[in-house]
């Protein structure tokens, strides 16, 4: 397949989608895709929507209605037992707050998704400690979540998510606890090594400033999804 072929593939998509909690309807009808190596942006107001089309395009939530497929195969139809495999092989995960393993230091937390895919203990480790230099954060291998700056800390949290390798990467509000400068840094790197790997990144945001990395964005209004045209960079 050419690079231009693959990139055009959709990776992940959403067809009708419907959720509710209760009686309040949080997705009506919401359709989106996402393309191999794109970066996809979901904007939207608090309430609108946009973390539960997260959540069900990630499988942790199943959606009441309509479709969820991952390269092929239908991500909606699958037992629990399926979808928690697939987000430990297939997906990685970056939220608000980085949300490390306390106990456990930063080399520790690459590792563990590699450990628990049974990647052999010495790789595992090899290949958690390169990221570092990748990220610039040197000499913090052995430092626990606790003693790492908000930044340095959405860094590992990065790596962590790349370190199997995944088809997709859902972050959700990323650099929602840091500041302006640390902000474009983790995104820059987020970005960058995501698009090295050729991976997809879904990113849930309300700040335009994050949703401008993004080749795409699409706002999440009353539960459905309003596109818009994919920048030049996203189909060459």
């Amino acid at each position: 397949m050419s690079d231009s072929g693959a990139t055009n593939r959709y990776v992940l998509q959403a067809k009708n989608l419907e959720k509710s909690f209760g009686l309040t309807p949080a997705l009506r009808g919401a359709n989106l895709d996402a393309r191999q190596s794109e970066v996809l942006a979901i904007m939207g107001p608090s309430g609108s929507g946009k973390s539960t089309l997260l959540h069900c395009l990630a499988g942790i939530f199943k959606p009441d209605g309509g479709e969820v497929w991952l390269d092929g195969q239908r991500l909606d139809q699958m037992s629990e037992e399926e979808r928690t495999r697939l987000r430990r092989t297939q997906f990685g995960f970056v939220f608000q707050f980085g949300q490390l393993v306390p106990e456990l230091t930063a080399e520790d937390n690459i590792a563990l998704p590699l450990l628990l895919n049974k990647v052999n203990r010495s790789e595992a480790y090899t290949r958690a400690r390169s990221w570092f230099k990748r990220l610039g954060i040197e000499g913090m291998e052995k430092h626990r979540s606790g003693e790492l700056s908000g930044g340095q800390a959405q860094r590992v949290a990065i790596a962590r998510a790349l370190a199997i390798q995944p088809k997709v990467i859902f972050a959700d509000e990323p650099t929602g606890s840091l500041d302006s400068l640390a902000s474009e840094q983790v995104m820059e790197l987020l970005v960058g090594a995501a698009r090295e790997q050729g991976t997809t990144v879904v990113i849930v945001t309300h700040d335009p400033r994050i949703a401008a990395y993004a080749d795409r964005e699409v706002v999440v209004r009353d539960g459905q999804v309003t596109t818009a045209p994919r920048k030049q960079q996203a189909v060459r």
